[in-house]
């Protein structure tokens, strides 16, 4: 099998690596963090690289890749710790489209996302259901031909930034029912949707969505009703894929930011670089970040398979990225000493997106126990 990417996809690396250096290095990103519009620009600029339109079908405004594709984005994304919502649009938002999506629905928002026109966050965790996706308590009563949803969803990442909302809501069961769940693709600015937005330890921006007598229109149903769950499983894993690529890069600059301080900073008039035990742990944070490349890719390549094992390729990935990403975040905050955490110094910032990163769509005790149940399903 070749494993090694194509001239485009090389290609799509390079025009991103070039972009965040120019316009999106440590500096320029700290100041835009103050401000609420400055990802705006920044949008426009994906959509002018063709990176919201890479994965898209070409009928409908796309460029016709895939998850590679993605893959090759989300790295370099988290070597520049890009806090756009590049997976919940581009990722879930399309991806729930391009698989159940109607004609008229592929036609209207799937030229808009590759277009930058339109931004979706996915409105799926509630207070108080962890990281099931079956635990859906937001109800989505039939009315007529539509439907009227009352609900809160909590930390919506890129809801503040978002023109349209990906809801999951229950159309019929029990709250922990798989069946009975539906999705919908709601405006923001509709009647009755309200959002506490707020900033996240990593940059992002995530919001409290409350629905409140929502009224809308079949139009705004992605696929068939009460089916749902499959769809939002497919979708989370691949959008869990696409972040653990981030992870690698960001472990890939923790690991070079370290080996460059380790080179400069002396002590006992030797630079730190030189003591075999510091060498030693470079070495493992190395290999551990090799090690979740595969990982991560292994996810990637699976993600067409079976539903199980899409699902086990996930699964570790997140176990195995979540666990290497941590040793290698705390090592390099530890061997920059209390500079680490501080708010000048990048590689703090790096440990923290991991640390997000690890707690979305389900930690590793969460994807240790769903792969451990779905390998005795299929033993």
């Amino acid at each position: 099998m070749n494993f090694d990417y194509t001239d485009e996809q090389n290609m799509l690396r390079d025009s991103i690596a070039k972009w965040a250096a120019g316009q999106y290095d440590f500096d320029k990103r700290r100041e835009a963090l103050k401000t609420e519009d400055a990802w705006k620009k920044n949008w426009a600029t994906f959509a002018e690289l063709g990176l919201l339109a890479a994965p898209l079908p070409e009928a409908y405004g796309g460029l016709g890749g895939g998850a590679l594709d993605v893959a090759v984005v989300m790295e370099e994304f988290g070597k520049a710790l890009v806090v756009e919502p590049y997976v919940s649009s581009v990722v879930i938002a399309a991806g729930a489209l391009s698989a159940e999506g109607s004609e008229a629905q592929k036609q209207e928002y799937l030229n808009a996302i590759a277009a930058g026109e339109c931004v979706v966050a996915f409105a799926q965790a509630e207070p108080k259901s962890r990281w099931a996706l079956n635990d859906v308590s937001t109800s989505a009563r039939k009315d007529g031909a539509g439907f009227v949803l009352n609900g809160q969803k909590a930390v919506v990442v890129g809801a503040p930034q978002a023109s349209y909302l990906l809801t999951t809501a229950r159309t019929a069961g029990a709250q922990r029912e798989g069946k009975g769940v539906s999705l919908f693709l709601i405006p923001k600015n509709m009647k009755g949707v309200s959002c506490r937005d707020y900033p996240t330890m990593d940059g992002s921006r995530a919001a409290e969505v409350y629905f409140e007598n929502v009224t809308v229109s079949a139009e705004h149903l992605i696929g068939a009703t009460d089916t749902a769950l499959q769809l939002i499983e497919r979708v989370s894993d691949a959008a869990n894929a696409a972040y653990a690529h981030e992870a690698v890069g960001c472990m890939r600059m923790m690991t070079a930011l370290t080996q460059e301080y380790a080179k400069q900073r002396k002590q006992f008039g030797r630079a730190i670089a030189d003591f075999q035990v510091l060498q030693h742990r470079m070495v493992d944070m190395f290999m551990a970040t090799e090690e979740s490349v595969s990982m991560a890719l292994l996810a990637t390549l699976k993600l067409d398979s079976g539903t199980a094992e899409r699902a086990k390729a996930v699964s570790a990935a997140k176990v195995s990225i979540g666990r290497a990403a941590r040793f290698v975040g705390q090592a390099a905050v530890q061997t920059h000493g209390g500079m680490g955490v501080t708010d000048e110094m990048r590689v703090g910032h790096y440990f923290k997106r991991v640390t997000m990163l690890d707690a979305t769509f389900g930690n590793v005790d969460h994807h240790l126990k769903r792969y451990t149940a779905l390998s005795a399903m299929t033993a």
